[in-house]
């Protein structure tokens, strides 16, 4: 059994007990777990000692919010964006996976397809992983409780724009989009059917129930649809601008409306609602927790929505679903995470090569694709801005690591514990450097960040005790091993 100590470390830890700004401890480290957390211990009780030279060590980060195999073959971008995912600090990704056109590009059952998505990925990725499941028809609803029990899949979504949208835009033809049976709708019966199912597996499986969850992303296929016709008739707004004014913000709070009333619905208590980005889709999230108070809602924001506007993005890269937003946004983004309304910040990581993203026409951002990697930033972009805003590290552990880590069904990790996997992301809090997409380790050849300036780095990650990235730079043999939910 091979050890590890990791001397001279500014020690973050999550919990409102734990200090704000991290103290000074070693960290001992056997066979992949933390097994003493203390000052001065001894370099001999160790095979292997680096010295942390008092850089901050944070928790490693668990982005509960990515999507591999989306554009690219699903086992190539298990490789490329985990390499990205170290350099931000990430040490588990959950990814987000469905049956239908882009990621496997199949229907049917997740019998048949599950097991394939776990073949794709299997030695492939440098972090820990698991995969959240996209029940889109009647024969998935009844898959989940195998799903749960076989596979330790405990999260669940639901897409509810794809009522009349594709991935990008208008859709025709739904079935042949998402590839479902001939006469099954994807539409607010089959969420609330969704949601049905899921409660349904929780009250059977009592001891998992905790672990269970649905998440949604919030926006209406209706609304949409007329707002984009709107602002392509019009011709006023151009880039970005115009894609945000075509998924305009009261159609997330709309959805976030009609998803909260569905869950009280159908008792199903554990609800998140992913990527918020505007203010009112913060605002119906809000209210919607006064109202239904019984229902523990989560509220996500990713670290792209926090960092980049319409007007400071670099380019129509910055397309994504919600859209970014104007400033005012941000800015509330910004306000409602310092009062502690927001529970965990993730990259929604979805690397788009140059030639996908512009494949029909560089100019015209309703023909551009939808998404972009940025879990290489998650980390050190969090703690750049956050710090300009009075965040503090304790808070940036629990919204980065804890917070996710206890939602998703991984109560392994999330902290640095004595007995807990020893994921670790050390970051120098005062190296300022310049966003340039050939720095990153991710297949996508361009960022919407491009000349931002970051004012801290990952230098070193460690997934279960593997040192991944080392001074900078990827290091070693891929080391992640699929999670099944609950992880202890």
């Amino acid at each position: 059994m091979s050890t590890l100590l990791i001397t001279n470390a500014r020690v973050v830890r999550p919990g409102s007990d734990a200090p704000d700004e991290g103290e000074f401890l070693d960290l001992l480290i056997e066979d992949g777990k933390f097994t003493r957390i203390e000052a001065n211990i001894d370099a001999l009780a160790a095979d292997t000692v680096i010295d942390a030279a008092g850089k901050v060590a944070f928790p490693g980060v668990v982005d509960a919010h990515q999507h591999w195999g989306i554009y690219n073959s699903l086992g190539d971008d298990a490789e490329t964006e985990s390499r990205a995912c170290v350099q931000g600090g990430v040490t588990t990704s959950l990814s987000y996976m469905r049956t239908g056109q882009y990621y496997m590009n199949t229907g049917g059952s997740y019998a048949d397809v599950f097991p394939k998505v776990l073949a794709a990925t299997e030695g492939r990725p440098y972090v820990d992983y698991a995969y959240h499941l996209a029940p889109m028809s009647k024969e998935h609803i009844d898959e989940i409780p195998a799903l749960i029990a076989d596979h330790g899949v405990t999260s669940f979504k639901i897409f509810m724009f794809y009522g009349s949208h594709g991935l990008h835009g208008r859709s025709t033809d739904q079935s042949e989009f998402l590839m479902t049976p001939e006469g099954e709708r994807y539409d607010l019966a089959h969420f609330e059917f969704v949601m049905r199912g899921i409660q349904a597996a929780r009250e059977q499986m009592g001891d998992k129930a905790d672990h269970i969850s649905l998440s949604l992303h919030c926006e209406t296929a209706e609304i949409m649809s007329a707002y984009t016709k709107i602002v392509e008739e019009d011709g006023t707004l151009e880039g970005l601008a115009a894609y945000s004014a075509s998924r305009p913000p009261h159609s997330e709070g709309l959805a976030v409306t009609i998803a909260s009333f569905l869950a009280d619905e159908t008792q199903l208590p554990n609800i998140n609602l992913l990527h918020l980005s505007s203010r009112k889709a913060l605002t119906a999230a809000m209210r919607m927790a006064k109202a239904f108070p019984h229902v523990n809602f989560r509220r996500e924001v990713t670290i792209g929505h926090l960092l980049a506007d319409i007007d400071t993005a670099y380019g129509l890269g910055g397309k994504v679903n919600p859209p970014l937003r104007p400033r005012d946004d941000v800015e509330a983004l910004w306000e409602h995470l310092l009062a502690g309304d927001i529970d965990w910040v993730v990259s929604d990581h979805a690397c788009c090569k140059d030639e996908k993203k512009f494949a029909e026409d560089r100019g015209d951002i309703f023909a551009a694709k939808s998404g972009f990697g940025g879990a290489e930033y998650l980390l050190p972009g969090l703690v750049s801005e956050g710090r300009k805003r009075g965040l503090s590290w304790r808070r940036i552990a629990e919204l980065t690591s804890l917070n996710p880590a206890r939602r998703y069904g991984l109560p392994g990790k999330g902290d640095i514990a004595v007995g807990m996997d020893a994921d670790i992301a050390l970051i120098d809090p005062d190296h300022t450097w310049t966003v340039r997409p050939e720095d990153s380790e991710s297949a996508q050849e361009y960022t919407p960040f491009e000349g931002f300036e970051l004012g801290a780095k990952v230098t070193d990650t460690f997934v279960r005790g593997q040192r991944v990235l080392a001074d900078g730079t990827v290091a070693g043999a891929p080391a992640g091993r699929y999670l099944h939910r609950p992880y202890l």
